[in-house]
C-alpha cells in the first residue's frame, strides 16, 4: 500500500513538472532553472581553481602539475558527463512523451555505469602512474608533484563520475536547484579543506587533492539523498543493461564524452606543446585554462537550464518554445560572456597575479588571457548549439560542435601557431580556434531549426 501511494505521488510529481515545463513562460522558466545550474557549474570549477590557488603558494613546479593533473580530471568527467548527459537526456525526452516506465530504468543504467567507468579508470590509472603523468606532460622537475596529485584523483574517480552523472539526471528532471545544493555542498567544504591538507598537515599537492576527492564524496552522497526524495528513484533492481539502452547513452551522451575527452587530449597537447618553453609557460597556460573554465561555467549553467526546457519540449512536439528559448539563451549569453571578455582584458595581469606571483607566469599569462578574452563572446553559441543537438538526440552534429573547439581547431592551432609565431602562436591558439568553431556553428544552427520547421 505504502509503495502504491509513493508511486501515485511520484506519478502526480512528474505530471506537475510536465505541465510547467510545456506551459510556463519560456523566459522566467529558463533563468529558474539556469540560476541552479549556473552555480552548480562555478562551484565545479571552484573544485580546480580553489587547488591551482592555494597550490600556488608552494612554486611554480606544483602549479604546473595541477594543470598536467587537469587533462585526467577531464577524463574522469567525460566518464560522468557521458551517462549524465546521455541517461538524462533520455529521460527529459521521455518524460516529456509521459513514457515513465522506461526512465527508471534508465536512470539507475546510467548511474551504476557511471561507477564502473571510473573503477576502469582507477585500476589503468595506477597500473601506469607514471608513464600516464608523463604523457600528459608532467617534466622531470614537475613529475614528483604531479604523482603526488594524483593518486588521490585515481582513489575518487568513481565517485567523481557517479556525481556528475546524479547532478545531470536531476538537472534534466527540471530539479536543478536540489542538482546545486549537492554540488555546492562539496565545493564549499573543498575550499575549507584545501589550507587545511596543504599548509597545516604540509601535505603539498596531494593534500589539494586528498581535499578535492573528499570533497566530491560528499557531494554524491547529498546528490543521491536528494535523488530519492525528489527525483527519479535509482535501484540496483533497475539496473538491467541491453543494448538498447546503451545506444541511448550513447547517442545522448557521446557528445559529452567528445567534448570532455577531445578538452583531457587538448590539455595534454597544451601541456607538451608549452613544455617546450619551460614550466613557466605550462604554469601560466593552466592558469588562464582554469580561468576560463570557471567565466565559461557561468555560460555552461545558463545553456544547461535551456537544455530540460528543451529536451520537455521537443519530446512534447512544441518545437516553436524549443525555438524560442534557443534565441533567448543565444543573446543572454552573448552580453554576458561579452561583460566577462571586457573584464578579462582590462585585469588580466591582476588575474594572473592572484595565482601566482611570478613574473614570467604573469607576462604569459596576460597575453594569453587578453588573447581568449577577444573570441570569448562567440562560445556561448558553439556551445548552446552543442546542448540543443546533443538533447533533441542530432548525435552526429552534436559529436562535430563538441569536438570542434578543443580538437579539429584547436589542437592543429597549437601544432601549427607555435612554430610560425613562437610563444605568441601558442598564447592565440585558443582564440584562433574559437573563431573557427563559431563559423562552423552556424550552418549546423540552420540545419537544426529548418527541421523543426518541416
Amino acid at each position: 500500500m505504502l509503495r502504491d501511494d509513493y508511486m501515485q505521488e511520484s506519478k502526480n510529481t512528474i505530471n506537475a513538472k510536465y505541465k510547467e515545463m510545456t506551459e510556463g513562460r519560456v523566459e522566467p522558466l529558463v533563468f529558474r532553472l539556469a540560476a541552479p545550474a549556473m552555480v552548480s557549474m562555478m562551484i565545479s570549477s571552484i573544485y580546480n581553481m580553489a587547488d591551482t590557488y592555494f597550490v600556488g603558494r608552494i612554486n611554480t613546479r606544483a602549479t604546473a602539475a595541477v594543470g598536467v593533473v587537469f587533462a585526467l580530471m577531464a577524463m574522469i568527467q567525460a566518464v560522468g558527463f557521458c551517462f549524465g548527459q546521455g541517461s538524462g537526456n533520455f529521460i527529459s525526452r521521455r518524460l516529456g512523451a509521459r513514457d515513465y516506465e522506461s526512465t527508471n530504468r534508465m536512470a539507475s543504467i546510467g548511474f551504476f555505469s557511471s561507477i564502473i567507468g571510473g573503477l576502469i579508470i582507477t585500476v589503468v590509472g595506477f597500473i601506469f602512474m607514471e608513464p600516464l603523468a608523463k604523457i600528459l606532460g608532467a617534466t622531470d622537475t614537475i613529475m614528483p608533484y604531479a604523482i603526488d596529485y594524483m593518486k588521490y584523483i585515481l582513489v575518487g574517480a568513481p565517485y567523481m563520475a557517479a556525481a556528475l552523472t546524479l547532478n545531470s539526471q536531476l538537472r534534466f528532471q527540471g530539479n536543478a536547484f536540489y542538482a546545486m545544493l549537492g554540488i555546492t555542498s562539496g565545493g564549499i567544504l573543498n575550499i575549507i579543506l584545501d589550507p587545511i591538507f596543504i599548509f597545516v598537515f604540509k601535505m603539498g599537492t596531494g593534500g589539494a587533492a586528498l581535499a578535492t576527492i573528499i570533497s566530491q564524496f560528499v557531494s554524491v552522497c547529498v546528490l543521491f539523498y536528494w535523488v530519492r526524495v525528489k527525483g527519479i528513484p535509482i535501484r540496483f533492481k533497475y539496473f538491467k543493461p541491453s543494448k538498447w539502452y546503451y545506444k541511448e547513452i550513447v547517442r545522448g551522451g557521446s557528445p559529452s564524452l567528445a567534448r570532455q575527452g577531445c578538452g583531457s587530449f587538448a590539455t595534454l597537447c597544451l601541456n607538451n606543446v608549452a613544455g617546450n618553453y619551460g614550466d613557466v609557460a605550462i604554469a601560466a597556460m593552466s592558469i588562464v585554462t582554469k580561468i576560463a573554465m570557471a567565466a565559461g561555467s557561468a555560460m555552461i549553467g545558463f545553456g544547461q537550464g535551456f537544455q530540460p526546457v528543451c529536451g520537455f519540449n521537443y519530446g512534447a512536439k512544441r518545437y516553436d518554445r524549443v525555438k524560442l528559448a534557443f534565441w533567448f539563451c543565444a543573446k543572454f549569453t552573448f552580453c554576458m560572456l561579452f561583460a566577462l571578455s571586457a573584464l578579462g582584458w582590462l585585469f588580466a595581469p591582476q588575474i594572473i597575479e592572484a595565482f601566482r606571483r611570478d613574473s614570467e607566469v604573469i607576462a604569459i599569462g596576460t597575453r594569453a588571457l587578453r588573447w581568449m578574452c577577444m573570441s570569448f563572446p562567440l562560445t556561448g553559441f558553439i556551445v548552446l548549439n552543442n546542448m540543443m543537438a546533443q538533447t533533441i538526440g542530432k548525435a552526429v552534429r552534436a559529436n562535430i560542435l563538441a569536438m570542434s573547439r578543443q580538437f579539429l581547431f584547436f589542437v592543429p592551432a597549437l601544432l601549427i601557431l607555435p612554430r610560425v609565431w613562437g610563444l605568441n602562436g601558442l598564447e592565440c591558439s585558443q582564440a584562433v580556434s574559437d573563431t573557427c568553431a563559431f563559423f562552423l556553428s552556424i550552418p549546423m544552427c540552420r540545419s537544426i531549426l529548418n527541421e523543426m520547421k518541416k
